[in-house]
């Protein structure tokens, strides 16, 4: 497990870069959450919540069949059995809770694929708290079962209509918001990014996934830990928490897929470690997608849920140290993962989860080793991409 400073810094990577109406909330927020989170109030309605109301636990699934096809033992952490759909619901349960402690009665989020939008509309209907979720035109498009979703939970959505009009232009949206409605807002952000202490709060509320991971293992195989654990990376929340509990365990590989699009090579890509540099977005230093003007670039991804320019600052921390490997993934080949696992195992999982997946085809993996691999999301929202990839 690893922490930021006090200042919100994996080494050289975080801290909060805001404009200075952001920063009373920020510094309220900085203030209270750690002793919020690790209240004992507060832990016993997030568990009887993700318990209850979540799903949680969610399996830890041996894959037959991916294992005989890879001669390797192939493990599928189900985070697609979550109530909506995803991890998502995870991060939104802990931070409305969150909201509350604060005495805040409005949310907004942003969302690309939908699916933080779907988490954040839920337990605000649950909360009976007023939601706006920016999501970008793009995205409205691509991505329509879950802004049904979202409007039928009683969630506003309101399109971001400027540059890629994709989920960085949401972001920006949301945080306009949050500088505008300072007192009665809280933002639910939807990934490890962000200011300082949101990609912590992040990373500890997703942290569970890792935690079931380690004690499922344990118990299904007698064994302390797996091999390999791997996810998808677009901010990177999934990962965060699916690698959050192996961190210090040098014995644990951790693989991280990025979005390549349509290569790294293409300038049609959402690969910011392998094709990015080091510079600040959304408040914080990390490594994202710049021109050499410094200017932020328009990444590119099939996935909507990884058409992001940046990645949360654990993950840069994690590359630069060489803790983890973070390995570029094209539309093409998440896609014959998303069908392969269709076929074998009768899961069709998100196109960003099928990232993740499709690194079983970029590794050697030994006979005996265990893989464990993080399903973020299910593959509903992504059926008319593949109705049409697929000529379904």
């Amino acid at each position: 497990m690893i922490y930021p400073d006090s200042k919100g810094f994996y080494g050289e990577f975080g801290g909060a870069f805001i404009p200075e109406m952001l920063l009373p909330n920020i510094e309220r927020l900085k203030s209270c959450y750690n002793e919020i989170l690790s209240s004992d109030g507060y832990k016993q309605k997030l568990s009887s919540l993700l318990n209850d109301y979540a799903g949680r636990p969610t399996p830890l699934y041996e894959a037959s069949n991916l294992s005989s096809f890879y001669n390797t033992n192939v493990w599928l952490k189900r985070e697609d059995l979550n109530h909506t759909g995803s991890h998502k619901i995870n991060n939104t349960i802990g931070q409305i809770l969150l909201a509350k402690e604060l005495g805040r009665t409005r949310i907004i989020a942003e969302t690309g694929a939908g699916q933080h939008g779907v988490a954040t509309a839920t337990v605000a209907a649950l909360m009976n708290m007023e939601c706006v979720v920016y999501m970008g035109e793009v995205d409205i498009e691509r991505q329509a079962p879950n802004v049904a979703r979202m409007k039928m939970l009683g969630a506003e959505v309101r399109p971001a209509v400027s540059g890629s009009r994709t989920l960085k232009d949401a972001t920006n949206e949301a945080l306009r918001d949050w500088i505008n409605n300072p007192t009665d807002t809280f933002y639910i952000i939807g990934s490890v990014v962000g200011p300082h202490p949101y990609p912590d709060i992040v990373t500890r509320l997703q942290s569970v996934i890792g935690i079931e991971i380690e004690e499922h293992f344990r118990l299904k195989t007698g064994k302390d830990y797996p091999d390999y654990v791997l996810s998808c990376v677009g901010g990177g929340s999934n990962a965060a928490g699916s690698f959050f509990p192996f961190i210090n365990n040098d014995n644990v590989t951790l693989l991280g897929a990025e979005a390549a699009g349509l290569g790294e090579k293409s300038g049609k890509t959402a690969a910011s470690m392998a094709c990015g540099d080091k510079g600040v977005i959304h408040g914080s230093f990390t490594y994202l997608m710049q021109n050499d003007d410094g200017q932020i670039t328009e990444p590119y991804s099939l996935s909507a849920g990884l058409d992001y320019p940046g990645v949360g600052p654990l993950h840069s921390f994690l590359k630069v140290s060489n803790r983890a490997q973070y390995i570029p993934v094209s539309d093409k080949e998440a896609l014959d993962a998303a069908l392969q696992l269709t076929r074998l195992e009768g899961i069709v999982p998100a196109l960003e989860s099928a990232h993740a997946l499709a690194l079983l085809n970029k590794r050697e993996f030994l006979h005996g080793e265990n893989v464990v691999i993080t399903v973020s999301g299910r593959g509903d929202k992504d059926m008319q991409t593949y109705m049409r990839e697929f000529n379904l």
